[in-house]
């Protein structure tokens, strides 16, 4: 008997076991994982906007492998990228509507009730406490028309003005910044910029972590090019680099001034462009003269030969370019700092050539799409709320009544947050997002989101820590089970596709919207959005004229096709993979010119003392985590990638001082609280600065509440904070 099942050529045993070859580059695989076709589908979490092959089986996504030939990430995958079917099969999937009873327990409800409940409280709210009385916080995290139509359906059908995005905690900087100096928000870039500079100067930014796939474009530049990294801490991408300048927190912007102080002292700037093509020079070099290199090394910390190391490595670059991410962004003086950068691209002529630019890359892996249409930030597609031409333009497009389009903005995201803790906002609708563990000074909103009339949690997973919180609970479509598109950090629109079905009752975001719509008695206006790619034509229409005009876009399978679109393709264009913007040294003010844009800086917000003596700095950790985790968690494998708990980074010197031993626990605690963490005794970290991620629900316990004036961003990346083996109560 054992001979024979040993020697069996048929049954279940034998078909786990074998092997056929495989069109992946994987050799053999068991045959079991061999799919009966693939799709390929925009990556689900970050900026970078890879595309991957998803294998599908008897109507299943079954196993992803990275799309060879796509120009974003050229056959390759991050961590996350590998496992991003697994958060689709999570445990604790929201599978049906819940409801909270009158014992205050979430129980599972009908969609028909769910909705009734959604429509009838926001409704009576409304009635009672008027239209500022209700709010939406959605994402950078579902597709497009999801956004487009989520922002129609609130503002336009159910008169709700205050809504905003999560994009709002990542890239309102960039989006303001671009705006003000380039007259649009418009990163330049192309990736393929990554392999052309002979400089690349990196600011508040980690790729090597952050980016991965990015930085293997770093990794493919054939110039070898100087590489430069400006950071409080060695990160790995200082590692890498051929300099490292680790400034003191926030003094980006002294330094930039300092640098541009030099560059025009010594004549290296490129006069013919900034007379062509930019306005506010001369007000720029005066203000710029103030910043001798003596007082820009005094604050930032450096010497004053390595600001002139800095300087003299950009002038001799043929093609340099300047990349940050949320080292820059998310600062009280965020915009400026940026900025900054963008004054110098400008100046020395590095913006609009092959392996230039002053280049934001952005967070979520939708924010660009969010950005221009989702109805927060601005008026679909770029247009603004308060002008009447704009408001009749969209009106006409949507067949809609002009009145129904708000006049003003909506508050951003810290202020609905205010109104709600000052008691305004009593209704909120939150999608696809989890602000009770990424919200800036978390423990504050938990308490006061407790406070709603009626909070209604629109995600995949029911366990989320805003989620538990919920009147309503509506499960939601993740990634891989719905279509639409994303725009990444480079401007490219890339397709997502529907590869598997959702779980039990859980619905598309898109098909949530429509319901709500028709349960609030506002579905007629919205008959022409009857899937995403009507909406996709839609918004072509709506982009006409516009910068990020995209009406030259046949079809969800001419992006396919083409490996992704950038933005502007309007009706005429040819040109297809790789397109950078301002080659013609034309901007998007009226007048064509690029502005100088600068103000002096401001103090820090919260400075060290005695009580507080460390600088606390936070970021990314490693790159199998994302964000809140909720879904990089899902995954044993990225799980095993970074520490159980959170962590705390210290340097040897301050540990020897405190007598703290590596792994020991230790209470890090701010003005706003105290959390428990394990130390890591590291060099990267410098005397005097500790270093938490981002990614624990722990962090924001201690981040302080402070927002850039023009962004409203707010800055998480440092406070004052205390480092002891003893709770702050027992010292």
């Amino acid at each position: 008997m054992i001979k024979d099942l040993i020697y069996q050529k048929q049954g279940p045993f034998t078909e786990e076991l074998e092997l056929a070859s495989s069109p992946f580059g994987f050799g053999k695989l068991p045959k079991r994982l061999l799919p009966d076709k693939t799709e390929k589908s925009v990556c689900g979490y970050c900026s970078t906007g890879c595309c991957l092959d998803v294998h599908i089986k008897n109507g299943q996504a079954i196993n992803v492998t990275p799309t060879a030939a796509y120009p974003v990430n050229l056959g390759s995958a991050c961590p996350k990228g590998w496992e991003v079917l697994t958060p689709l099969r999570a445990a604790d999937r929201a599978l049906y509507p819940l409801l909270r009873n009158k014992e205050g327990r979430l129980e599972r409800a009908s969609w028909a009730l769910a909705m009734s409940e959604f429509v009838n409280n926001f409704a009576r709210i409304q009635r009672m406490y008027g239209k500022d009385s209700l709010a939406f916080l959605s994402t950078g995290q579902i597709v497009t028309e999801e956004m487009a139509l989520l922002g129609a359906v609130a503002k336009f059908g159910m008169g709700i003005v205050h809504g905003d995005g999560n994009t709002r905690q990542c890239m309102a900087t960039a989006v303001t910044a671009y705006k003000q100096s380039f007259g649009f928000d418009a990163p330049p870039y192309t990736y393929k910029d990554l392999e052309e500079s002979d400089v690349l100067v990196f600011v508040g930014a980690n790729p090597c972590i952050a980016h991965p796939i990015l930085w293997g474009r770093v990794v493919l530049n054939p110039h070898n090019p100087e590489i430069i990294v400006v950071d409080p801490r060695k990160t790995e991408t200082a590692m890498a680099a051929t300099q490292h300048y680790a400034l003191e927190p926030k003094s980006d912007l002294v330094l930039f001034y300092g640098l541009a102080h030099i560059l025009i002292e010594e004549g290296w700037i490129n006069k013919e462009f900034i007379d062509k093509h930019t306005k506010g020079f001369e007000d720029f070099r005066a203000h710029v003269r103030s910043y001798t290199p003596e007082m820009a090394a005094r604050v930032s910390g450096l010497t004053r030969e390595d600001l002139y190391e800095f300087a003299a490595t950009i002038h001799h670059g043929k093609r340099v370019s300047f990349w940050w991410t949320m080292g820059i962004n998310q600062s009280y003086e965020g915009v400026r700092a940026a900025q900054a950068l963008i004054n110098i691209a400008l100046m020395t002529g590095n913006i609009g050539r092959p392996g230039t630019g002053a280049n934001s890359i952005t967070g979520q892996c939708n924010a660009m799409g969010s950005r221009l249409f989702s109805n927060t930030t601005n008026l679909l597609g770029g247009h603004d709320f308060f002008n009447a031409e704009h408001r009749r333009k969209i009106a006409r497009i949507l067949e809609i009544e002009e009145n129904y389009i708000p006049q003003e903005n909506s508050w951003a995201y810290d202020q609905i947050i205010e109104g709600v803790i000052d008691k305004k906002i009593k209704g909120l609708w939150i999608i696809a997002t989890n602000p009770v563990h990424s919200w800036i000074n978390q423990n504050q909103l938990r308490d006061h989101l407790k406070n709603l009339e009626f909070l209604v949690v629109q995600d995949m997973y029911h366990t989320t820590d805003t989620a538990r919180l919920a009147h309503l609970v509506l499960p939601a479509a993740g990634w891989g089970e719905k279509e639409g598109t994303f725009i990444n950090s480079e401007r490219r629109l890339g397709i997502v596709k529907k590869t598997c079905p959702p779980p039990g009752e859980a619905l598309a975001d898109f098909d949530i919207f429509k319901l709500v719509a028709r349960y609030w008695g506002c579905e007629r206006m919205f008959a022409k959005w009857e899937s995403p790619e009507a909406v996709f034509e839609i918004l072509k229409e709506i982009s006409k004229g516009q910068p990020c005009d995209i009406t030259g876009i046949k079809d969800y399978q001419m992006i396919e096709e083409q490996g992704g679109i950038q933005w502007p393709f309007p009706v005429g264009t040819t040109e297809m993979t790789e397109r950078r913007l301002f080659a013609d040294g034309r901007f998007f003010h009226e007048d064509g010119r690029a502005r100088f844009i600068f103000e002096t800086e401001r103090t820090i917000p919260e400075t060290v003392d005695e009580h507080y003596p460390f600088i606390l700095l936070t970021g990314r950790g490693t790159s199998s985590q994302w964000h809140t985790q909720t879904r990089t968690a899902k995954s044993a494998i990225l799980r095993k990638m970074y520490p159980e708990h959170v962590y705390v980074e210290i340097n040897l010197r301050d540990a020897k001082t405190l007598q703290i031993k590596q792994g020991q626990w230790v209470y890090v605690s701010t003005l706003r609280g105290k959390v428990r963490a394990r130390t890591i005794i590291i060099p990267t970290v410098k005397p005097g600065q500790i270093f938490m991620p981002m990614h624990y629900v722990e962090t924001n316990q201690l981040t302080l509440a402070m927002f850039d004036p023009y962004s409203r961003q707010p800055s998480y990346k440092i406070c004052a904070a205390n480092i002891s083996t003893k709770a702050m109560s027992e010292l």
